[in-house]
This record gives C-alpha cells, sequence and structure tokens, in this order.
C-alpha cells in the first residue's frame, strides 16, 4: 500500500501549518529547512499534479537564501531529478515510517553534496570550452565546423567520423571531408590510430 495524503478536509489546515511554519524563522539551519519544506509539501500532496515540482522549487529558493546569493551553480532539483528511484523509494519508506526523519536529512545532504561535485565537472567543462575556443579566436571556422567542435567539446559520444560529421551537419561526404582536412591541417582536429574506413578524428588538447 502506498502512501495515501491528508484527506480534502484537512488539506487547508495543513496547508496552513506548513505555511505558518515555513515564514516563520525557529532558528533551523535553512539546508535542514530546505530538505523538512520538500518532505512536508510532498507529504501533504495539496495539488493534482506538479507536487513534486513546487517541493523542489521550494527547497532550491530555501538553499539559495541560506546562501545569500542570487547566484547559484548547481540545482538541487535537478540532482534529485538525476537520482528519482532512491528519491522515490526513501520518500515513501519516510512517509510510511515514524515521525524520526533522520535517514530523509541525511540522504537529502548526501544529495546535495552529490549536486556540489556535479557543478565541479559541469564548471570544468565551460572552462575547457571557453579556453578552447579563446584560443583559437583568430582562427576563422564555417558554421559547420563550429557546430560539430561545439559538439565534441560538449561530449560527443563514440568517434567521430566524416559519415557522422556529414549527418549532424547536414552536408554532403565531400563537404564533411573538406571541413575535416582543413581543421586536421590547422591543428585542430588530429587524426586517430585507426585508419582505414573507420577513419576517426579528435579534437588536438592544448596544455
Amino acid at each position: 500500500v502506498h502512501f495515501e495524503a491528508p484527506p480534502a478536509d484537512r488539506l487547508e489546515k495543513e496547508m496552513a501549518a506548513f505555511l505558518d511554519w515555513f515564514n516563520d524563522d525557529d532558528g533551523t539551519d535553512l539546508v535542514l529547512r530546505a530538505c523538512i519544506a520538500h518532505l512536508w509539501l510532498v507529504t501533504i500532496h495539496p495539488f493534482e499534479d506538479g507536487n513534486g515540482r513546487i517541493a523542489r522549487a521550494i527547497a532550491d529558493m530555501t538553499l539559495a537564501r541560506s546562501e545569500q546569493s542570487a547566484q547559484r551553480f548547481y540545482s538541487m532539483s535537478a540532482q534529485i531529478r538525476r537520482e528519482r528511484d532512491a528519491y522515490y523509494g526513501g520518500l515513501e519508506a519516510t512517509q510510511k515510517g515514524t515521525l524520526d526523519i533522520t535517514e530523509r536529512l541525511e540522504w537529502f545532504l548526501d544529495c546535495l553534496s552529490r549536486a556540489f561535485d556535479g557543478v565541479e565537472e559541469t564548471l570544468s567543462a565551460v572552462f575547457k570550452k571557453a579556453r578552447f575556443w579563446e584560443s583559437r579566436a583568430a582562427l576563422p571556422f564555417n558554421e559547420r565546423q563550429r557546430l560539430i567542435l561545439n559538439k565534441l567539446l560538449d561530449g560527443f559520444e563514440g568517434k567521430l567520423t566524416s559519415s557522422k560529421w556529414a549527418k549532424l551537419a547536414k552536408c554532403s561526404q565531400d563537404t564533411a571531408l573538406r571541413d575535416i582536412q582543413d581543421l586536421v591541417e590547422r591543428g585542430v582536429l588530429r587524426k586517430d590510430p585507426a585508419g582505414g574506413r573507420s577513419t576517426s578524428y579528435s579534437l588536438v588538447e592544448r596544455g
């Protein structure tokens, strides 16, 4: 049996209690308040749809308040979506358990830590991309070349071949080969060791 939200005749009272608590500064650490607010709202389940999205938005808003900054480079909401299986499993266990939410708080803090780790990876990729274009600012690139180079910088999966280039850039195979050869000659791309029909190319890394 899944958790059942409070009946409709209790909804107004439950929401009033939640809002009174949320708007009152009782001294609770704001990071913990973010978790409690999220859990409380999804447990009340006041809307037919969108309860999770609103609860995640409230959690993110509370975390932003805790940092006293308008700039944030991570999203708890996005991290929760990435961990949705663990999120829902833990949520149901908490809702069907006692009033002790220690385990839920621990999961929330661990999830937040993983969100921070993800930011480091994201920022590293952003800086790498910025350095790439800055170091090649004087080089001319056509639109197809810029498109494919950005895909490589964004983490293109698999090997880049002329046929994939042609498909992604929506051009002929001959045009793709000319684009690639131009970048190879200018030291932007390099041919991978395996040749023949499986010839593939990679970005040239600069120190």
